[in-house]
């Protein structure tokens, strides 16, 4: 499987002398920024093959295999990690701000290669917006193409490490262990103390909607 991952890379790269593998982590929660990174292996051997043979779609892994391939990862390739903050979600949508958040790490990663032969592939049915390189969209990437599941789980980490962080000082909503996920006991939490700034306000619409409604039913 990790075989065919590079090979596919291989394929997709054609004319082109280098290929960035874009995906974001964080869509989904309802607290936190949305993270997406850009990777590009400049060097493929079957060195590197090897050491990331259990590379896969973040999601599937478990934390302590995504730490260990973040290092490899990262040690290995031209990448850049990015944030798109709670504010532009609110302005922009979830949608709008993950694809602009990778356009910015790739374009970082696209500076530091100086190159102009370039494809970027993004996770997902969407294209993003106004960027001049060649790109293809991957349904199911992280499946597929090795750099997108490299980026996955660089995003995946540097986003879970973020609301780790944020857990300390927001200890009340089980950042730690839900990442900002509408999970029971988070939306417990924000019913008794409420949203803070790094919630997303529109996500907690039906919550909210859904609670009204109840408790004018019982009166």
């Amino acid at each position: 499987m990790q075989n065919k991952r590079f090979y596919f890379d291989n394929l997709k790269l054609k004319e082109n002398k280098f290929l960035i593998g874009t995906d974001e982590a964080g869509r989904g929660p309802g607290a936190g920024p949305v993270f997406a990174a850009a990777v590009c292996f400049t060097n493929i051997d079957n060195s590197l093959i090897n050491s990331l043979v259990k590379l896969n779609d973040s999601k599937q892994l478990s934390e302590k295999t995504r730490e260990e391939l973040f290092d490899i990862i990262i040690q290995n390739s031209v990448f850049s990690i990015m944030r798109g903050s709670v504010e532009d979600i609110e302005k922009y949508n979830i949608l709008n701000t993950s694809l602009n958040t990778m356009k910015k790490a790739c374009l970082e990663v696209i500076n530091t290669l100086k190159a102009d032969k370039i494809i970027v592939l993004v996770d997902g049915n969407k294209t993003i917006s106004d960027f001049k390189y060649n790109q293809e969209t991957v349904i199911k990437g992280d499946f597929k193409s090795a750099a997108i599941a490299a980026a996955s789980i660089l995003a995946k980490v540097s986003r879970d490490r973020f609301m780790i962080e944020l857990d300390k000082e927001f200890p009340q909503y089980h950042w730690r262990e839900n990442k900002g996920y509408l999970t029971k006991s988070h939306l417990e939490a924000v019913d008794k103390y409420g949203l803070t700034k790094w919630h997303r306000k529109k996500f907690f619409e039906k919550h909210f909607e859904a609670k009204s409604f109840y408790q004018t039913s019982l009166i």
